[in-house]
């Protein structure tokens, strides 16, 4: 059964350098009429699969810029999502967020239909990275948009941040901390940049233009991280994610607990019913599918036990709480030991595992090589 909802929206009117998601300039697109696709795939659903939307817990809107939409078209959006999905069992009502994009008439918007979580793509508090990444915004921007949606009623509000980005030093990314922690927000996201293929990035990667820290520079910084934070009293809950009083993304925690969410919208993902499926991606198509009554699914695979294993294993070892052996035992009807007892045994004796009468997790010295001690739980490899 669905926990979770994420549906993108794929608009943007800036693309960042780093982006490798779905998305298109804002200009010219039919906006108004993929809004009320939003709407027809949501019912589309209801119809094919009853139960799926009925005990909903969290919803995202992500993207893209779902912010990039007027105040009318996210009031549209939002009364449409809301008509198909409870919202009185909800805990979580999120969407991500530019900081200069959120009007106050937008923030109202939001308020009003339902949103109690906002994400702020802030990424870095240092001007001329900011250029090299392809943002637009100010740091003004940032402290002003964070005080209007506090004047509004939102009150959960997470700022992305991103390391190890071209050029940027050890003082930089001290400094982007320190202002970022003295914000006193509930809840802070940290990211290594990854230079993905389609990007403006990978080209200049490609052509030898791109100047990346080193191994050793971005461990540092992942280290600074997690200790200022600690400092500051912000706990680290995954590998990435931080959060103030339990304040955590309740929506991402579906995926690391590895729990079925419906996705909806053009390039979305979901995992209903034992199956992984993508939507089509290019909007005009998506849109022609939806227009013929048909759900967009471009491909679903059914994942088979052996999968549901290495994911119940390499998705909760993100989290610092690691796997129960409780929860992998009743999820997957095995032991935890008995499928994977030699591989957590040596990853304990390099010190990148703790294992005790609960279930493993993660040590300091192991989220440091967190990809690699995934890998070691693909049974393929």
């Amino acid at each position: 059964m669905a926990r979770g909802v994420y549906i993108h929206i794929p608009f943007c009117h800036q693309i960042c350098n780093y982006c490798d998601f779905n998305k298109v300039f804002f200009k010219n697109q039919p906006v108004d009429e993929y809004i009320e696709a939003i709407g027809k795939e949501l019912k589309l659903i209801q119809q094919q699969m009853p139960q799926a939307l009925q005990q909903i817990e969290t919803i995202y809107l992500g993207g893209g810029t779902p912010t990039s939409l007027s105040a009318t078209q996210i009031s549209r959006l939002l009364k449409l999502i809301t008509e198909s999905i409870p919202t009185n069992q909800l805990i979580e009502f999120a969407s991500e967020a530019n900081p200069d994009e959120l009007s106050i008439d937008k923030l109202h918007a939001l308020k009003e239909g339902g949103i109690n979580r906002l994400s702020l793509g802030v990424q870095s508090f240092d001007q001329d990275l900011l250029k090299k990444l392809g943002r637009t915004h100010s740091n003004e921007q940032v402290y002003e948009t964070i005080e209007n949606a506090r004047a509004v009623g939102i009150e959960n509000i997470n700022i992305d941040l991103m390391y190890g980005l071209p050029g940027q030093t050890m003082n930089q990314w001290e400094d982007t901390l320190k202002q970022a922690l003295d914000l006193n927000l509930p809840h802070y996201s940290a990211y290594s940049l990854i230079v993905e293929p389609k990007t403006v990035f990978y080209i200049q990667y490609a052509k030898g233009k791109l100047q990346l820290p080193t191994e050793d520079l971005e461990a540092e910084m992942y280290d600074l991280l997690m200790k200022e934070m600690e400092k500051k009293g912000v706990v680290q809950y995954e590998i990435s994610n931080f959060a103030v009083n339990g304040q955590i993304s309740t929506h991402n925690k579906i995926y690391w607990d590895n729990d079925e969410y419906v996705g909806i919208g053009a390039g979305a993902h979901g995992y209903l019913g034992g199956i992984r499926y993508s939507n089509i991606g290019p909007i005009r198509k998506y849109l022609d599918s939806i227009q013929l009554g048909k759900r967009p699914i471009i491909h679903q695979h059914e994942v088979t036990f052996e999968e549901k294993c290495e994911e119940q294993m390499f998705l909760g070892l993100r989290k610092i709480e690691g796997v129960t052996f409780e929860s992998f035992s009743s999820k997957l009807g095995i032991s935890m030991l008995e499928k994977y007892g030699t591989i957590i045994q040596k990853l304990e004796k390099e010190g990148l595992l703790l294992v005790d009468d609960i279930g493993i997790c993660l040590s300091r010295k192991g989220r440091f090589v967190g990809n690699e001690i995934f890998q070691q739980f693909l049974l393929g490899e």
